[in-house]
């Protein structure tokens, strides 16, 4: 009673897989990361209009463009109208580049900028403050999960 059976060592798992699923394409490709720079898209126009004050004041802060010999992946990408030549502009979107230690500064000037916001209003908050009645500020959140049936 011979069987044609196959070898166990044969037989492979990836036919029994899940077809993969298909994914929506995103919007914007990742650029390559090169060491020691941060990356960003910069709007340069919306709804076709020019937002030259965007760009301007993206500049003054220190983003850079990249140039398309920079990241040669981006070339079919690239929008043929673009004011930006020899950049890499995708859907009114600029590639630009600044350095890691300059984004950490920026990082640390808008995290003081949002404390200070943050003791104003407290400070102006307790102002109101009576012992006879006392307010507290708790800076505590918590979740809480519904039960299921």
């Amino acid at each position: 009673m011979a069987e044609n059976r196959l070898a166990r060592e044969l037989e492979s798992r990836s036919q029994q897989e899940r077809p993969k699923q298909w994914q929506r394409p995103e919007t914007l490709p990742q650029p390559d990361k090169q060491a020691g720079y941060a990356y960003r898209w910069v709007r340069v126009s919306s709804l076709g209009q020019a937002d030259a004050r965007n760009v301007s004041a993206k500049m003054r802060e220190g983003w850079e463009p990249v140039r398309i010999e920079e990241q040669p992946q981006f070339k079919l990408l690239v929008d043929p109208n673009s004011r930006f030549k020899d950049n890499i502009e995708v859907a009114g979107l600029l590639l630009c580049k600044m350095p890691e230690d300059f984004v950490q500064q920026r990082k640390a000037h808008y995290d003081k900028l949002t404390q200070d916001q943050i003791e104003s209003v407290d400070n102006n908050f307790m102002r109101e403050n009576d012992p006879r009645m006392p307010l507290y500020r708790e800076r505590k959140s918590t979740t809480s999960f519904g039960k299921g049936k």
